[in-house]
C-alpha cells in the first residue's frame, strides 16, 4: 500500500475524488459544516490510520499537489482585475482596514495564547494564522515558528471561517458586501476566498483582495509587532 500511494498520478487522483466527493456531499446535504475540505482531509487521515500508512509516504507523492498551491493563489488576480475600478475607488479604506485587520489579528491571537500559558515557540507558530498557506509557513520560519503547527492551525482558522464567517457577519450585522468579502479574506485567507467566489465574482474578489493585502502586510510587520509585544509582556 506505500508504494501505491508513492504513486504521484494515484494520489492526486485519489486527493481530487475525495474532495469532488465532498463537494457533491454538501451541495446535495446543505449542511454548511460538511466542508469539502474539512471533509477531504478527514477521510484521508481516515485512509493513512487504516492502512497504517506513514503521512511522509504520502506526503512525497502529493508533491504535484503542494507544487500548484502557490500558482493558484497567484490567480486570485483575476478576479482583482475584472474588479479593478470598483477596487481603485476604494483603495485608501481598503489598505487601511486591511493594515488594521492584519494588526488585531496578530496582537489577538498572541495575547490569547499567552494568557492560555502557550509557550514562546507555539505563540511564534499562531501568529501567521490568518494568511494563506505558503505566506504562512515562511513566516513561521523566519520568526522562530513550528511551520508544520502553523500550516494545521492556517488549515483549521480557514475552515472555521468559510463555515462560519458569513452567518457571524450577519448576525453581527457587518452587510457590506464588500466589508464581508474583505472581512472573509482577511481572517480566512484563500478557504475563505474560496466561500467567496461560491456567492459571487463580486465577492471573491474583495476577498481576494484582502488575502493578498493581509499575507503583504503579515510578512511584513508580523516580526516587528512580536519584537515589540516582547517588550510589553514576557513570552
Amino acid at each position: 500500500m506505500d508504494t501505491f500511494f508513492q504513486n504521484e498520478i494515484v494520489v492526486v487522483a485519489f486527493t481530487v475524488g475525495v474532495y469532488f466527493l465532498a463537494q457533491l456531499l454538501q451541495e446535495k446535504s446543505k449542511i454548511i459544516i460538511l466542508n469539502p475540505i474539512l471533509i477531504t482531509i478527514m477521510i484521508i487521515i481516515l485512509c493513512l490510520t487504516a492502512f497504517n500508512i506513514d503521512y511522509e509516504v504520502y506526503h512525497r507523492g502529493s508533491r504535484y499537489i503542494d507544487f500548484f498551491l502557490k500558482p493558484a493563489v497567484v490567480a486570485l488576480g483575476v478576479p482583482l482585475y475584472k474588479q479593478l475600478k470598483k477596487i481603485k475607488k476604494q483603495m485608501i479604506s481598503i489598505v487601511v482596514s486591511q493594515l488594521a485587520g492584519c494588526i488585531a489579528g496578530v496582537v489577538s491571537v498572541v495575547l490569547i495564547a499567552k494568557m492560555l500559558g502557550a509557550s514562546k515557540e507555539i505563540i511564534f507558530s499562531l501568529a501567521p494564522k490568518s494568511v494563506t498557506t505558503p505566506i504562512a509557513i515562511e513566516v513561521s520560519k523566519t520568526i522562530g515558528g513550528i511551520p508544520a503547527l502553523t500550516a494545521s492551525v492556517v488549515i483549521v482558522v480557514g475552515i472555521f471561517g468559510a463555515i462560519f464567517g458569513y452567518s457571524i457577519m450577519n448576525l453581527m450585522k457587518v452587510n457590506n458586501p464588500i466589508a464581508q468579502g474583505l472581512s472573509m479574506g482577511n481572517a480566512a485567507h484563500a478557504v475563505g476566498t474560496s466561500k467567496s467566489m461560491e456567492i459571487s465574482p463580486n465577492f471573491g474578489a474583495m476577498s481576494s483582495i484582502g488575502l493578498i493585502l493581509n499575507g503583504i502586510f503579515t510578512a511584513i510587520l508580523a516580526p516587528y509587532i512580536l519584537k515589540l509585544m516582547e517588550i510589553w509582556i514576557e513570552f
